[in-house]
Order: C-alpha cells, then structure tokens, then sequence
C-alpha cells in the first residue's frame, strides 16, 4: 500500500470519527469545560481553605467534599437520556458504560479518593498561594506520563512551558519555611508540602490515565459517556474517604464534657466562628465547584488532551494566588512574584505553541483533502 493511500484512508477515518461530533459542538463543549475546570480550580482551593480556617478540623471530612458533589452529575445525565430519548425512542440506552469500563472508573476513582486526602491534608496545613504553587508542578507529572501512557506530539513550545512551570514551582519549594504559619510545626508544615506534591504527582498520573482509558474503551467514547464515567470516579471516590472517616472517627466524636457521642459535622457547624448556616453553606460549596473541577477536567481531556488540561490547571495559578493575599492576607514574597511570572511566561508559552500547531493541522487537513478529491 503507497504512503499516499494510506495518508487518504487515515484522513477519511478521521473525518468519518468527526461525523459523530461536528467541529462546532465538540469546540462548544471545550470551551463549557474549560470554564468548569476553571472555577472549580480558583474556587475549590480557597473555600477548602476557608474551612479549615474559620474552624474546620476534618482532613478526611474535607477530602471527602472534593467529590461528593456526584449526585449533581444526575442532572446533566437525565437531561442528556430525555434528549436522545426523544431522538431515537424509547429503546434508547440508560447507560452507555460498559462492565470494563466500569472497572477501569472504579479503579481511577479509588485513585482520585488517595489524591482527594493527600491535597486536603496539604491544604489544612498551608496557605493555599502556597499549596497552589506546588500543585502546579502537576503539569510536569502529567507531561510525563502522558508521554509514557498516550504518547502526545511535544513541540518546542510544550517542552519550554513545561519547563518554565516546573522551574517556577521549584523557585518556590526553595524558599519554603519563611511561609510556615505561626500555629504549625515544622514537621506538620513540611509533611504538608510533601502530602501536597504528592497530590500532584498522582494526579498527573490520572490525567494521562483517563485519556488511555478514552483510547482503550472498545466502545464509542461520547461525552454522556463521559459524564457516566466521572459519575462513577466520584462515587468510588467518596466511598473510600467515607471508610478513611470511619476509621479516623470523623462520624462520631466524644465531647470532653459530657462524655457523650456526638455526630462530628453538627458539632464542627455549632462552634463554627461564621456561624451555623454559614458552615453547611461551605461545605455545599466545597462539594459544588470541586465536582465541577473534576468533571471540567475529563470534558477537556475529551475534547481535547490531558495535556491541555494539565495546562489550564497550572495557567490558573495567578489568579488562586491573587484572591489567597486578596481573601486570607497571605504573605506575597518575592519569590512567589517570581514563579508566578514563570507560570504566566509557560503558559502563554503553551497557548502560542497550541495556535501554531492547529494552523498547522488545518492547513495539512487541507492539503489531504484537495488530494482526496
């Protein structure tokens, strides 16, 4: 077979895929997920945060919000099944999700609850400009398995914005114990920062993960599919930091004065310093904006790469940094200016390399075309 027959059947291959979603709707979608991802990652930090700070104590009670949001993914859901419903009858499918694919989400969603707890034990102990700084080294983490897992395209442009992300997070790392806060050891602080960069290299792992999953489905991958799937991470997720509450014993604590068994969440909310209305307010937040970080996350990882989410997450560091001194006073030293720079620097760095190489894509798209014809 001539290496031009083969650059023709792979062309219509692709376009036949494109069919199923036109350019238009599967942009649409990025730019809805994009906008998911980026206000669950400002806001999901810092209403952490102000839970721990106004009164909050639960790491595990804090992991556990981060995806106990899922109940909220059955709208979108039951939208979805009454719009195809209406399309194609009443035989249409419920669930699209497969038994292997259910498995594979069990698996990730296990993973993402080991995550949820190591960033929520970074966050209890850190002021979050900090936490955000070490989170954006994911990008790093994600590059590199991405590169071991799905094999993406670096250009020159990926491999400097990565650099400069990392660079920057590392400027940050060596200057790390004048930002300690007064009523933290050392120890604590510093198994914070670990906890934290764990977080973030593990999550660079489900990032690149999900999309092989994507690739590896032996089924056609929509984003209802999507959907199912992330439904079920963050239900598997929420079952395995509720047993890490159970054996911590968040649900049940004993109050010293009266020796009695007290459900903790109550107890927290009664000796909250915003009020009662104001902690449950916190936690429904909490749960809210981080299940649209999460869900944000794998929309952009299917309509575009993990990469590219990996991307969005550390490009949004300035502005979590700009409301943590904003919000919570916290100390802005010099060398947070600095790798808040280099984060702005790869950012913009990745951006410029994305629009070249799409010019680039279209224009070979175009030439393919105009020899198929």
């Amino acid at each position: 077979m001539s290496p031009s027959f083969e650059r023709i059947i792979s062309l219509e291959t692709r376009l036949m895929m494109e069919e199923k979603m036109s350019k238009g709707l599967k942009r649409m979608l990025l730019v809805l997920n994009c906008t998911m991802l980026g206000l669950g990652n400002v806001g999901g930090p810092l209403i952490s945060r102000l839970y721990f700070l106004k009164g909050g104590k639960g790491v595990w009670i804090s992991s556990c919000l981060e995806t106990a949001g899922w109940p909220f993914m059955t709208l979108p859901l039951t939208i979805s099944y009454l719009y195809r419903r209406r399309k194609d009858g009443p035989g249409t499918k419920v669930v699209f999700m497969k038994p292997p694919l259910f498995v594979a989400s069990v698996v990730l969603g296990l993973l993402t609850g080991i995550d949820d707890f190591l960033y929520a034990y970074g966050v209890a102990r850190l002021p979050i400009s900090t936490s955000a700084l070490i989170i954006s080294t994911q990008l790093a983490f994600t590059a590199a398995f991405a590169f071991l897992l799905v094999k993406p395209k670096f250009t020159p442009f990926t491999i400097n914005s990565i650099f400069l992300l990392t660079l920057g997070a590392v400027v940050l790392a060596l200057h790390t114990s004048s930002d300690r806060p007064a009523n933290e050891s050392k120890l604590r602080y510093f198994m914070g920062f670990f906890m934290t960069l764990g977080a973030s290299a593990l999550y660079g792992f489900v990032l690149p993960a999900i999309e092989l999953t994507y690739k590896k489905a032996n089924q056609t991958v929509t984003y209802s599919l999507v959907m199912e799937m992330q439904m079920v991470m963050s239900f598997s997720a929420t079952v395995f930091c509720c047993i890490g509450m159970i054996f911590h014993g968040d649900f049940k604590v004993i109050n010293r004065i009266d020796s009695k068994e007290h459900l903790a969440i109550p107890r927290e909310a009664s000796e909250y310093e915003l009020g009662q209305a104001t902690y449950y307010v916190v936690l429904v937040l909490n749960a809210m904006l981080w299940q649209m970080f999460f869900m944000g996350a794998v929309g952009v990882i299917f309509s575009a790469s993990s990469l590219l989410s990996g991307v969005i997450i550390a490009a949004l560091l300035p502005v979590t940094e700009s409301l943590a001194v904003l919000f919570y006073h916290e100390k802005f030293q010099v060398e947070k200016g600095v790798a808040l720079v280099l984060s702005l620097w790869g950012s913009l760095n990745y951006l410029y390399g994305e629009f070249e190489e799409n010019k680039k894509m279209e224009k070979q798209n175009q030439d393919l075309e105009t020899e198929i014809n």
